[in-house]
């Protein structure tokens, strides 16, 4: 990242923010900021998703180190996930974006409406 006023994200960063920032990861760590939870049970969380979307989801999540994955010894075996500490210290980040995005929704709105009306969409 540059150091300056000037906003540069490099290719490393973006590739994070690109795995952390999508629709289902956020919809995950939503759900996992609240309890652990078990593959299905995300996926009745979040009906929308795939199980493939949601398993390459949580593999990403898991390589990056923002969740962490156990093997639970039941009859059957069990998956588990929760988040990680580090996973923890992205809530107060999304939240400024959430923030932002309330605050500033109806412009955005508008802003829409009129590219949309000028480029005929």
């Amino acid at each position: 990242m540059a150091t300056s006023d000037e906003l540069r994200i490099d290719a490393p960063h973006r590739e994070l923010l690109d795995q952390i920032l999508d629709k289902w990861s956020l919809s995950v760590l939503n759900e996992l900021c609240e309890r652990p939870c078990r593959f299905n049970e995300l996926r009745r969380a979040i009906p929308q998703v795939t199980q493939k979307s949601l398993t390459a989801t949580l593999r990403r999540l898991e390589r990056n180190g923002v969740i962490e994955r156990e093997v639970v010894s039941t009859r059957p075996v069990a998956v588990q996930y929760r988040i990680t500490p580090l996973g923890k210290t992205l809530r107060p980040p999304i939240d400024v974006l959430l923030a932002w995005a309330s605050r500033h929704m109806t412009a955005i709105e508008q802003a829409r409406a009129t590219f949309d009306g000028a480029s005929g969409r």
